[in-house]
């Protein structure tokens, strides 16, 4: 009855995060031509490609999970609407002078938090946490890097502390999973392709399912 009771609280844990990223990319992906859900898709369907381990493809599907789920007090970065365009070169759209968001401030540690919270792991919370710290290592070292982000994601590196310096860049690359975090902002980096026929959210179902009911498992054993 337990391992019933604990699968079906799983099933509500994942109808829960599902629903959330299916909701929050009603809101479009500003700067880019694709929602925000068929980015997160993206970025879990590269990660699969690369024969990665479950967590970190679900850290892919989830990293920007932080963007959605918020509340009031969690700030918006906004800039000039006539700053942002999209890759094809169309504006957002917006009047001179009006302010658009670019994301919100610290979703990264927010995601983070909220997936600790449902019960996923520290290694795919510590990887969603990541994304934002492996765009501001990459920007400190290489100036290339910067140059193929987006207009939105420049703008976003201005709230989010700029460039790693040095000292940043040499401490972040002790890190043990430093080269999977980079992995996981790559795939983040290349998931804007428009028209790209990846799996559904609903593929992702299983793995998550499994996931937290082996956390749940290694918990009561640790009890």
């Amino acid at each position: 009855m337990s391992t019933q009771l604990d699968n079906e609280a799983c099933q509500q844990v994942v109808d829960k995060v599902f629903q959330v990223l299916i909701d929050g990319s009603k809101q479009g992906y500003i700067g880019e031509n694709i929602s925000q859900l068929a980015h997160s898709l993206q970025a879990a369907a590269q990660a699969q490609e690369a024969h990665a381990d479950n967590e970190t493809v679900l850290a892919a599907l989830l990293h920007d999970i932080g963007q959605f789920a918020t509340g009031a007090e969690h700030k918006q970065m906004l800039c000039d609407a006539e700053t942002l365009s999209n890759p094809d070169g169309s504006s957002e759209g917006g009047k001179s002078g009006q302010k658009l968001s670019v994301g919100v401030s610290g979703h990264e540690r927010i995601g983070a938090e909220y997936l600790r919270r449902l019960g996923f792991s520290e290694k795919i919370a510590s990887l969603v946490e990541a994304h934002v710290a492996v765009k501001r290592y990459l920007t400190g070292k290489d100036s290339k890097y910067y140059e193929g982000l987006s207009n939105a994601s420049k703008l976003s590196l201005k709230y989010q502390g700029g460039p790693f310096n040095q000292q940043q860049i040499e401490e972040f690359e002790k890190d043990p999973l430093y080269e999977l975090k980079i992995k996981v902002r790559r795939w983040d980096d290349n998931a804007k392709i428009v028209g790209w026929d990846v799996p559904g959210l609903e593929a992702y179902r299983p793995m998550a399912i499994d996931h937290l009911m082996g956390q749940r498992q290694r918990t009561a054993t640790a009890l």
